[in-house]
């Protein structure tokens, strides 16, 4: 598979980066599950032109970074969002619009 290495190293050439908006949010909450001790988060939304989740990252306070796609849309933490999101609601988690470089670069970070 081809990869275009000018946007990121991990994205492949036909990727449709069209009609895509990019949003970061914070989520002021634990988990409340058995993952609680990972903290609150930032998240970091990659959304389709229906406002459908297409790439994840969740950034967790003590380091942890969890990344969801269409390939890699499940682990044992969580999963890339099945609903479409209302953006107000993004925009209640103190979330604001961000670039597609903003998130290629999040998108390529390592975990801690």
């Amino acid at each position: 598979m081809l990869y275009n290495t000018r946007v990121c190293a991990q994205t492949p050439v036909s990727y449709n980066y069209q009609n895509k908006k990019y949003f970061k949010a914070e989520w002021n909450e634990t988990r409340g599950d058995e993952y609680d001790n990972l903290g609150t988060s930032i998240w970091f939304l990659e959304l389709d032109n229906e406002n459908f989740p297409s790439r994840q990252i969740e950034v967790y306070l003590n380091g942890k970074r969890l990344k969801y796609d269409k390939v890699n849309y499940q682990d044992k933490f969580g999963m890339l969002g099945d609903q479409s999101l209302d953006i107000e609601e993004i925009n209640g988690m103190n979330g604001i619009e961000i670039t597609l470089a903003e998130f290629e670069t999040e998108w390529l970070t390592q975990s801690m």
